[in-house]
């Protein structure tokens, strides 16, 4: 099968979205499908630019992190002409997401959307609630093109319905656990006397991740515990600077590869994430896959991945005291913590990447040679299923 993506972020850029299309490319090539993709040209080349078509792109105000395309002209039409696609699958909502869509419509090509991305809670953020109905408008017409659009929770999935997105079906929920795995651990699985214990944040420091409660928590937890615990923040943003300051005895370490990454997720004792507006978390599901147990927010996607009590806790979104106290429980709880470690592998094993890539071929190759009249692939919800 030949598999158009349209997405504006790709490698090198690094978050959740490039993190899963990078899967999802790499996996399909394996088993034997064509995979071209359409993305914003970065400053500079990703890993692998095979079969990558980029285009001119300026960062967008405000957020360098974020590129925009301008896609429209005869030349990217011709250019996915020359590829002959069989699916369209539109990553983002953006430009080149539009530009897909409407390529694919004209073409009379098949169409898959994802939706990564909580743009209704991050227009309220950044521009105020009045931008929340018209995000919503726009999603719901982006997605209505789509004979599935792809989420990776069950709670996000339940919010596409409720917003009249046509045909949203649970997917892209999964991990690689042979790459985040507590077999990296260079340090005592349990911390000998004196040792502190390592807590961990991975991601993005942007306003929409709830950076405020981050900083609450860790400044809470470390007022409590003090020499007891060593506190990490990896990752780069806006809001990066503003972290650092008001975290003065935390290490801070900008931006990491991938493999210094596992190596870090391993080494660490406990994880915080207390973003309230994922999708899916797939930072959580690295530390949970490399042993790690998460206190998270028990908001969006995060509840789909971490059981309370059992591999990690969940505590309500904003709540930094609340996040303290959980971070002190698991600094000094060692038969907890290891207790969770277990369950937090056990967990991740069970979304393994190669299960998704299974139901992904599968629902691909169902639209692909279906009729109108053929019965839905395997993932696509029934009237049950979504009720």
């Amino acid at each position: 099968m030949r598999i158009l993506y349209c997405t504006d972020t790709f490698l090198p850029e690094i978050n959740g979205v490039t993190t899963v299309l990078a899967t999802m490319r790499d996996g399909l090539r394996r088993r034997g499908h064509e995979v071209f993709i359409a993305a914003p040209r970065y400053p500079i080349p990703g890993p692998d630019e095979s079969q990558v078509h980029r285009l001119a792109a300026v960062t967008c105000p405000g957020y360098a992190q974020v590129r925009l395309s301008w896609p429209w002209g005869r030349g990217l039409e011709r250019v996915f002409d020359g590829f002959e696609p069989d699916l369209v699958h539109l990553v983002t909502e953006g430009p080149l997401g539009l530009f897909g869509r409407r390529y694919a419509r004209q073409a009379g090509i098949p169409v898959v959307s994802s939706f990564h991305t909580d743009f209704p809670r991050y227009a309220a953020r950044y521009l105020g609630r009045y931008a929340v109905g018209p995000t919503r408008a726009w999603l719901r017409r982006f997605h209505s093109a789509a004979a599935f659009t792809q989420t990776p929770s069950e709670a996000t999935r339940d919010e596409l319905i409720a917003l009249g997105v046509p045909r949203p079906v649970v997917w892209g929920r999964g991990v690689d656990t042979a790459w985040f795995h507590p077999v990296r651990r260079r340090l005592p699985l349990r911390p000998p006397a004196g040792q502190p214990v390592r807590v961990l944040h991975v991601g993005r420091l942007a306003v929409e991740k709830d950076v405020g409660t981050l900083v609450e928590a860790f400044r809470l937890a470390h007022a409590e515990l003090g020499a007891e615990a060593e506190f990490i923040v990896a990752g780069d943003g806006p809001e990066a600077g503003r972290v650092r300051g008001a975290l003065p005895f935390a290490q801070h370490l900008g931006f990491l590869d991938r493999a210094t990454l596992a190596s870090l997720y391993a080494d660490a004792d406990v994880f915080v994430f207390p973003s309230s507006t994922e999708t899916c978390g797939l930072v959580a599901l690295e530390a949970l896959a490399s042993g790690v147990p998460v206190i998270g927010a028990d908001a969006g996607g995060i509840p789909g991945n971490v059981r309370h009590g059992l591999t990690g806790f969940l505590v309500a979104p904003g709540d930094a005291a609340g996040f303290a106290r959980q971070i002190q429980v698991l600094v000094r709880d060692g038969d907890q913590r290891w207790a969770m470690h277990e369950a937090a592998r056990a967990f991740a094993v069970g979304r393994d990447w190669s299960r998704e890539l299974d139901v992904l071929e599968a629902d691909y190759a169902a639209l692909r040679w279906a009729s109108t009249a053929a019965p839905a692939p395997s993932s696509w919800p029934t009237t049950t299923s979504v009720a």
